[in-house]
């Protein structure tokens, strides 16, 4: 399946893009409240983007601060509202916005697929593998991810008022497993638009490429709570970061709020693990948000530019049979 080039060639629907519940453009295939959606097999649904992708960076040289839905573009998949659903061993390529959108989701399984978008030579702008949106009880297992955007991210709401939006909530019970991360900008992230995630697992991955492995993107104008997070059993190369812990204000708007909100993640465990990053730890201090509660136990870390961990900058974390050496960043696999 190859989608058109020429957004009016799609309808304009009810729809939830970047924590929002508002009209806009379907995408290639939806699943609007049908229990029991499977999509799979060998196939391809490519969704020829480059047109939308050249255009949106037209836009942003002349208009700097335009936003990702300011361009008008598709997603690949949207499923909201659906039961126990299948994706599996399904090529999902080339989305002129996000792949694979499932919001409001309960029992979801995405197996054995191959996400890609390009980075090079025109990136693939917001080209997310995998938006997990207010969702509970998802496995994501034996895929492969390469895009140029974050590859898992967790979604749920933003704005002052966010946690008290019905259309918003918590993703609970994520289960991320035996993946390939090739190009991305982050393996797993919470945010930029998240209100809370919880019991969240990732376990027996390969970083080939993929910037960061943990991302908690702390956004400013929203209420967080990121907590029982667990990463382990994580090889391979993370050319930016092993965590990664910072502000958002992208796109920043208090609306009516006088003060604010405050956001925070804890219980955060990294173990049994070897590979190679280009510094251990990128986190941005600010008294907006507060991280506690993070151990990292049985780690040999190799960093290639900075190595935070023996530095102190991160005295407050819990560890146990951690080794951070210097070394160099492998050859490129291809």
């Amino acid at each position: 399946m190859k989608g058109s080039d020429d957004i009016s060639h799609y309808d304009i629907i009810d729809a939830r893009v970047e924590g929002q519940n508002l009209k806009y453009f379907a995408a290639l295939i939806n699943a609007i409240e049908v229990d029991n959606f499977s999509l799979s097999g060998e196939g391809t649904v490519n969704g020829n983007g480059e047109r939308y992708w050249r255009s949106f960076w037209l836009r942003r040289r002349v208009i700097p601060t335009c936003t990702n839905m300011d361009e008008m573009r598709p997603r690949l998949l949207f499923i909201s509202n659906c039961d126990n659903i299948q994706l599996s061993d399904v090529t999902l390529k080339n989305s002129p916005f996000w792949t694979t959108h499932i919001y409001r989701c309960d029992n979801a399984k995405l197996m054995g697929l191959h996400i890609f978008a390009p980075h090079a030579p025109i990136p693939a702008p917001s080209s997310d593998a995998i938006d997990i949106d207010f969702c509970k009880n998802v496995l994501v297992k034996d895929c492969y991810m390469s895009v140029s955007d974050d590859a898992i991210a967790l979604k749920g709401g933003k704005g002052p008022w966010a946690d008290q939006e019905p259309n918003n909530g918590p993703n609970i019970n994520i289960l991320i497993e035996d993946c390939t991360f090739d190009f991305c900008h982050s393996a797993l992230t919470c945010g930029s638009e998240s209100v809370h995630d919880y019991n969240i697992y990732m376990r027996n991955c390969h970083m080939d490429g993929a910037m960061k492995v943990l991302y908690l993107k702390m956004r400013f104008d929203t209420p967080q709570h990121y907590e029982f997070i667990t990463i382990e059993n994580i090889s391979g190369y993370a050319s930016r970061s092993f965590l990664e812990v910072g502000g958002w204000s992208q796109f920043f708007d208090l609306k009516d709020r006088k003060d604010i909100p405050m956001s925070y993640a804890n219980d955060i465990v990294f173990k049994n693990m070897k590979m190679t990053c280009g510094t251990v730890l990128l986190m941005s201090p600010s008294d907006r948000f507060e991280i506690k509660d993070v151990t990292f136990e049985n780690l040999d870390l190799t960093y290639v530019t900075d190595g935070n961990l023996e530095k102190g900058v991160i005295e407050n974390f819990q560890t146990k049979k951690v080794k951070v050496t210097k070394g160099e960043a492998p050859a490129p696999a291809r």
